[in-house]
């Protein structure tokens, strides 16, 4: 690997870290010796990139640094417009008009040597087979409300077609191939629940915000997600 793109590397791993890296971790990953790691962070620090920490401990990447756009691989070129077609395929209107801006956008940003990948792709999401059963449900409004941390208030059917209603504080829209997931907290069963969009009855998007934060509401359904994965493949073996 050149030192260009090494130095590229390392600021996209540490970009993608949740916390501080080593100089072992960043040359376990990029293949490379600890010493041209501690040279490489140096080089970057001396071009001014915000990197703090020091060795021994771990580096970190200040939050708000960017890169040029132009410096994206062919690989990472694929993810994008694979991505992009799922979006265009399976999410709501406002997703996937936003997915058709993007592919736009890196077309028109990328070098030449790469825009026949977003013109030309080698890759393909299958289309959607069949309707969309959840026609009439704002999606794009259950995301902002999501985002705002407000509540909602709903009326549900279940499977056998008895309504509930229900106060939930939402923080996920989950899409899949077939189906759309709003994930909240259920203030009548005192839970999270998983609420499929096309069996919403009535939605009411009610402006007052719920009191725990959204991060801290997500975090604790994906470790309860987490730990029920992991509880079902040890009883499988």
């Amino acid at each position: 690997m050149r030192r260009a793109d090494r130095l590229f590397e390392i600021v996209q791993i540490l970009r993608r870290a949740s916390g501080p890296l080593t100089a072992d971790a960043l040359a376990a990953e990029l293949e490379t010796s600890r010493r041209s790691v501690y040279r490489d962070i140096a080089a970057l620090i001396g071009q001014r990139v915000p990197i703090r920490g020091e060795a021994g401990i771990g580096y970190v990447l200040e939050r708000g640094f960017d890169m040029p756009p132009l410096m994206l691989t062919s690989d990472e070129v694929e993810a994008v417009v694979l991505g992009a077609q799922w979006v265009l395929v399976h999410a709501d209107e406002g997703l996937a008009r936003a997915a058709a801006d993007v592919l736009a956008k890196v077309a028109a940003i990328v070098p030449e040597q790469l825009r026949g990948q977003i013109e030309d792709p080698a890759v393909i999401t299958p289309p959607s087979w069949s309707e969309r059963l959840d026609a009439g449900v704002d999606v794009a409004r259950l995301r902002a409300w999501s985002l705002q941390g407000r509540k909602l208030h709903i009326r549900y059917a279940d499977e056998g077609g008895r309504e509930t209603a229900r106060t939930v504080w939402p923080f996920l829209v989950g899409y899949m191939d077939r189906v759309r997931m709003l994930i909240a907290w259920c203030e009548l069963r005192g839970d999270f629940r998983m609420f499929r969009t096309d069996r919403l009855a009535a939605i009411e998007f009610r402006d007052e915000r719920y009191p725990e934060r959204r991060a801290a509401l997500r975090r604790r359904w994906l470790t309860i997600m987490s730990a029920r994965r992991d509880a079902g493949a040890t009883q499988n073996h």
